[in-house]
């Protein structure tokens, strides 16, 4: 097969000496001995005559093109042949740098109209590279020949096309990024929702189940049906004995703060509550006056099955001062009170109606008033309703509230200090001011006993406690009222009672003397026990009788001038 061919322009004849890495057919020209001179004379349509390179810009001047390397390696052989497609370097690169680009690396190419024409094939005018006579150069000169850069595209000329793709794809890719990262924090904020949630409902369910709300779930507080056993819950309670340092005679009332259920109660406690004491039973008057504030509190602990923190002691003068210094109570009042200062017929000091605002001295004279034949528990009520109006006025805060205590200047009970009484008082008020606060009246029997039906409301609920009277088959409780006008009658009275068996209760000492003494029994069941009363104290059977009894009492004494205190044995 011959491999040569002729170029077509008459510049001589090209061998086929391989294929390129791009399966493309690679020429070497003949040698000039096996041609005729004139024909290397000829016009070289490409311009890749050794020793010459392609002016892109028709500049004129022609500058040396290095040898090529088709496969990178380095070596640069003699320039025997060129690469039509390949050998080309449109901007000049090699001969700047003096290095020989790889063929892969190449960022430019000839345009179609450009590529030399295959062996046998003749180009057409126009279609290759400039002929004689086309204005282009001359086969003589080949550098005069004109190449226009149209002719040719160049790969790393951008076009505008090209540059919207671009901000397109950056366009998509970055809406995508911010899609991502919407969702990824919407999932985050969704979990943070949920675990916020999560504790929310632990927190409430775990309130639910201390405060003992929550249904069909015990704890160890004795939960009974949802909610906590009275006796399970927290409280303190201090026990207060208003003196009336004028008149005469105590009136006494627990405070309670419940610090589970978050309620305060002021339990009134009537003057004949049974208690037992030293000497057997006595009444909760009779305690206050004999065995105080200490020996008082634990009868009461006995009986009501209570825990009492402590006594305060509140005379008269001392509720005024306080009152005042809270700047007067509003109480609803239910009696005209006198002025016991005022001439009779006078305006009453307080006056009855809704919404009475007291001062110091009318809520003393408020809190002590006993209308004539009206019961203790009556007086014992105002004096709840003063303390109330007390506790709505003084401050929630315990640092203030400790100030006001202490600007009283009382002396108080040992167990109980300024800053524990002032702290106390706080936090009932709290309570009075949120409408958590109530009074109440405990149920005592005419004996001065507690039955259970009637003290559960407020002994178990309210103070947690089990109502625990006096044995009812103890030794025989004796009232004793001295009407001798002998004052001593009295105590010898005692003596002799305690010495036969009998409790004795002191009913204090009649305004008017009694010429013969009474002895009185108003069950059936005690007209024995009356008898032996009599016996003891040196009086006749004739003074025995069926009829009233003070409160607490099996049998009431009234001593008369006949009593003999020396014939009592």
């Amino acid at each position: 097969m011959n491999d040569r061919y002729d170029a077509g322009y008459g510049d001589g004849q090209y061998e086929l000496v391989g294929y390129d890495e791009y399966g493309r057919p690679v020429y070497r020209q003949v040698p000039a001995q096996q041609q005729p001179q004139q024909a290397q004379q000829q016009y070289d349509p490409y311009a890749q005559q050794q020793g010459y390179g392609y002016d892109p810009y028709a500049t004129g001047q022609q500058q040396p093109v290095p040898p090529y390397d088709p496969y990178g390696t380095g070596r640069q052989p003699p320039v025997t042949s060129y690469d039509t497609y390949d050998g080309y370097d449109p901007y000049g690169q090699t001969a700047t740098s003096g290095q020989q680009p790889r063929v892969a690396e190449q960022t430019a190419y000839i345009p179609q109209q450009a590529r030399p024409a295959e062996p046998g094939q003749r180009q057409e005018p126009g279609q290759g590279a400039p002929g004689p006579g086309d204005g282009h150069g001359s086969h003589d000169d080949p550098g005069d020949r004109d190449y226009r850069t149209e002719q040719f595209a160049f790969v790393e000329e951008p076009d505008q096309d090209s540059e919207d793709v671009i901000d397109w794809l950056a366009f998509t890719e970055n809406r995508t990024e911010r899609r991502e990262e919407a969702k990824r924090r919407a999932r985050s904020r969704l979990t943070a929702l949920v675990v916020v949630l999560a504790l929310v409902a632990a927190g409430g369910v775990g309130y639910l189940w201390y405060a003992g709300k929550l249904p069909g779930v015990s704890t160890p507080e004795d939960k009974k049906g949802g909610t906590t056993s009275a006796a399970a819950q927290k409280r303190d309670v201090i026990v207060v004995h208003l003196h009336d340092t004028k008149n005469g005679g105590t009136s006494t009332a627990l405070l309670v703060d419940n610090a589970t259920t978050k309620q305060g109660t002021t339990v009134l406690l009537p003057n004949s509550l049974a208690l037992t004491g030293d000497d057997g039973t006595t009444t909760l008057a009779k305690s206050v006056d004999d065995d105080g504030s200490s020996g008082t509190r634990e009868a009461l602990d006995t009986v009501l099955g209570t825990s009492i923190q402590g006594t305060w002691r509140l005379d008269t003068p001392y509720l005024q001062n306080l009152v005042d210094l809270v700047g007067n109570v509003e109480v609803d009042t239910n009696a005209d009170v006198p002025d016991p200062a005022a001439k009779k017929g006078e305006a009453p000091l307080v006056n009855k109606g809704e919404g009475q605002t007291l001062s110091g001295k009318m809520a003393v004279a408020y809190a002590t008033y006993r209308a004539p034949g009206e019961a203790q528990n009556a007086q014992l009520e105002r004096f709840g309703q003063v303390m109330h109006g007390v506790l709505r006025k003084v401050s929630s805060d315990a640092q203030a509230a400790t100030t006001t205590v202490q600007t009283l200047a009382q002396i108080l009970d040992p167990s109980l200090t300024d800053k524990d009484l002032g702290a106390f008082l706080a936090k009932l008020s709290d309570l009075a001011k949120s409408g958590d606060f109530k009074t109440a009246m405990l149920p005592v029997q005419t004996d001065g006993t507690l039955s259970a039906e009637t003290s559960d409301s407020v002994v178990k609920d309210v103070l947690g406690g089990t109502a625990k009277s006096p044995d009812q088959d103890a030794a025989v409780r004796v009232s004793v009222q001295n009407a001798t006008g002998v004052k001593d009658n009295a105590e010898k009275a005692r003596v002799v009672l305690l010495n036969g068996g009998f409790t004795f209760l002191e009913a204090g000492a009649a305004s008017d003397a009694r010429s013969a003494s009474e002895v009185t029994y108003a069950d059936a069941a005690d007209k024995e026990n009356a008898i032996e009363v009599a016996k003891t104290l040196g009086l006749p059977d004739s003074a025995v009788a069926k009829g009233e009894v003070s409160s607490n009492a099996n049998v009431s004494v009234v001593l008369g001038q006949d009593y003999e205190p020396a014939s009592a044995g």
